[in-house]
């Protein structure tokens, strides 16, 4: 077991209850079914075997893992603090309150809501709610009522119809934007209509001037700022400026870039806090919280978002709430600002040291957490067998289309990169600089002719390449190991 293994090992100085308890949780798992506890013993070792190149994943702490698994999974709770549709929900209320009084000061935002379950679900109760808040009160309002209850069948079918015709407008997932923002796969242009703005052809950045033509022209009633693979920063406050002139509902979501919002590293007309009405995040990404979501909001919104748990949500997960505060007190301390700023230091370091190498990364750099190389046209592979090649060599990646890809959504022509699970791990610059060299060798003897035959999956590695990158990712991963604490 593993508590007996890590006393035997460890001595009782060097101990620590963190990891007494996590290893402690593992073996008790273990002993009521050995298949789901070996599984995640090998994702630890999984994990302390590849580098984490994801830019949408990261590690969170100990004690935000185990404020998970805890008794508060057993408890109902839907409402909000001091609001509740269950009794018994007073530690629930301290719990929530906390982690909203800790996220409002980390963001300095007026309002924060932080049961959803993810940014999908964020985005969600965000669109729903700016709908209803615009449309539906405005409605009632003209009709002399103060609820839906109150409607007749005719009456509530007439505000339904308005509701579902409003129109959004956001990246397009081409350009680097989410699925959440309009995709037409995705139950956000199914809700409302769709409109998506993409970047500049040339530049692969955002064209302010021809995107407040197009705002001005389509008029949507909610506009929609964000990215899950777009490297540059973007300008909130103009981009609150094209709203108001139209009269849209500004939201912006920042998933992927929240903890370096919280961390200040985006400032000024970069922080879309000051600016949007509404802000919807994940909480698991540069945050490094728990595997979650959280919306953020004026507090004209306050009301309505709060209310996310009948309008979308099911009943909120306290344990994962009682995680998301553990998370946000840990943003808030000093320590997590330097951590945040070595974000950026460290993907700034992968894209140079590629450019330099004569590689094309889109937008020619990056200005926060991610870059996208486009692996196409420089080495003559889709996105999907870079993938691949890099996991063979130990490295995780995922596939990326690039803007205006030829190659489609699945096989892609790009790879997305991201630095914040490896700045966790306490890597800078100069490894950043071992890990672009690690890639780009990698790449540059992986041959996309498979026994003659141009593939868009498979490749040839050249084996020598490949094992002295294995050795080589195994050699930095020894000096900066995950969780050290759980020696095993």
């Amino acid at each position: 077991m593993l508590l007996k293994r890590y006393f035997e090992k460890v001595q009782p100085e060097q101990r620590t209850t963190a990891a007494i308890a996590y290893l402690a949780a593992i073996d008790h798992v273990t002993h009521a079914d050995q298949e789901i506890g070996n599984a995640i013993v090998q994702e630890l070792i999984d994990q302390r075997s590849y580098l984490k190149l994801i830019a949408s994943e990261n590690y969170s702490s100990l004690a935000v893992q185990l404020a998970m698994g805890n008794l508060l999974t057993d408890k109902y709770a839907e409402g909000y603090p001091q609001h509740r549709f269950y009794a018994g929900c007073d530690n629930v209320d301290t719990i929530e309150s906390a982690a909203i009084e800790e996220v409002k000061d980390l963001f300095n935002c007026e309002h924060a809501y932080v049961q959803p379950h993810s940014g999908a679900d964020a985005n969600l109760v965000a669109f729903w709610s700016i709908l209803i808040y615009r449309v539906q009160n405005k409605e009632l309002e003209k009709m002399g009522k103060k609820s839906i209850d109150e409607l007749t069948a005719e009456e509530y079918e007439k505000i339904r119809q308005l509701l579902v015709n409003q129109k959004m407008m956001g990246m397009s997932l081409g350009s680097g934007g989410h699925l959440t923002h309009g995709y037409r796969h995705n139950v956000s242009s199914k809700i409302m209509k769709a409109v998506s703005y993409d970047v500049d052809p040339k530049t692969e950045r955002i064209d302010y001037k021809v995107l407040e033509e197009q705002i001005k022209r389509e008029k949507p009633t909610i506009l929609v700022a964000g990215y899950s693979a777009y490297p540059r920063l973007i300008n909130f406050a103009a981009l609150r400026q094209m709203a108001d002139s139209v009269g849209a509902t500004f939201m912006v979501d920042m998933a992927h870039f929240a903890g370096l919002v919280a961390g200040k590293v985006m400032i000024g007309d970069y922080d879309p806090v000051p600016f949007a009405h509404v802000v919807t995040s994940t909480t698991h990404k540069t945050l490094r919280g728990p595997r979650g979501g959280l919306v953020l909001c004026k507090k004209e919104y306050k009301e309505v978002i709060d209310k996310g748990c009948p309008l979308v949500l099911g009943g909120p997960l306290p344990q994962v709430m009682a995680a998301k505060a553990v998370a946000f007190k840990e943003a808030n301390q000093t320590s997590f600002k330097t951590y945040a700023h070595q974000i950026v230091k460290n993907a700034k370091a992968i894209a140079e040291h590629l450019l330099s190498k004569g590689v094309r990364i889109t937008t020619h750099g990056t200005d926060n957490h991610l870059l996208v190389i486009d692996v196409q046209e420089s080495f003559r592979l889709t996105g999907r067998q870079a993938e691949l090649a890099l996991r063979e060599a130990k490295m995780t990646v995922n596939r990326n289309t690039i803007p205006f890809d030829k190659n489609g959504p699945w096989y892609t022509s790009g790879v997305r990169i991201g630095t914040a699970a490896l700045t966790t791990l306490g890597m800078k610059e100069h490894e950043m600089g071992q890990i672009a060299e690690m890639i780009y060798l990698l790449l540059k003897h992986t041959n996309p002719n498979v026994e003659g035959q141009l593939s868009k999956a498979k490749s040839v590695i050249d084996k020598t390449i490949l094992e002295q990158v294995q050795l080589d990712v195994a050699a930095l991963l020894r000096r900066f190991p995950l969780y050290p604490e759980l020696d095993l």
